[in-house]
């Protein structure tokens, strides 16, 4: 199944919950939820309170990205606040093993992330833990910046060793998705996709996320 993920990092927060409905609205199933440190990328963006004002605003799952250090200290924080999926970067657990179980055993779907230059074979001895697998496709930080053409050889690699370990995670891409790379990453074995710019940095984001979805559902026919 492909999913769409609006990232609300994109969206106007004076605006929230409206941007939200019209999201739903367009058909996503998902929101994506961006949380930065300052520290880990060069950027802060939000907290706990804004997830938990979200999951007032809406019954979709919240996929929260936790681009931050230590983020141990945090996760029960983004439960209680109402998250669905945590995911985790490898760069940032010294213990990602652990991390990940930490993660599972508060109820919630696991996911950990690689950023553009970190090989998918770091992620070998813990394929079997996690939910879902992210690629970033632009270092992280910021929205707005240009899809990493190499990331889509990573999702191939990915699909290859998920068969290889026999295991179930989905893979999710984020960063540059939009009208011109969204069939690419779903021909190379994407199922979630992340797209903040495309939805809500113009236009109608209802139009944007059925036109987007509508894109990813015709790559699905072509997949290689």
């Amino acid at each position: 199944m492909i999913e769409l993920a609006p990232s609300i990092l994109s969206a106007d927060f004076a605006h929230l919950a409206e941007n939200v409905q019209a999201v739903v609205e367009g058909g996503a199933t998902l929101l994506h939820v961006d949380v930065m440190d300052g520290h880990f990328v060069p950027n802060i963006t939000i907290g706990p309170p804004v997830v938990a004002s979200l999951r007032k605003a809406t019954t979709l799952p919240l996929d929260v990205h936790l681009m931050i250090e230590n983020p141990d200290l945090y996760i029960p924080a983004f439960v209680d606040a109402g998250a669905d999926w945590i995911s985790v970067h490898q760069e940032a657990c010294v213990h990602l093993h652990r991390t990940l179980e930490h993660i599972r055993g508060q109820g919630v779907n696991a996911g950990v992330v690689i950023n553009p230059a970190t090989p998918v074979q770091t992620l070998e001895d813990v394929l079997n833990m996690a939910d879902h697998v992210l690629i970033m496709s632009v270092n992280p930080g910021f929205g707005g910046q240009k899809f990493i053409p190499h990331s889509l050889e990573k999702v191939r690699k990915l699909v290859r060793m998920r068969a290889a370990h026999n295991a179930n995670f989905r893979i999710e891409i984020d960063g540059g998705i939009g009208d011109d790379t969204i069939a690419d990453a779903v021909r190379a074995g994407v199922e979630v996709l992340v797209s903040g710019n495309a939805v809500f940095g113009h236009g109608n984001p209802r139009d944007n996320s059925q036109r987007l979805l509508k894109l990813a559902t015709e790559a699905t026919l072509q997949k290689v």
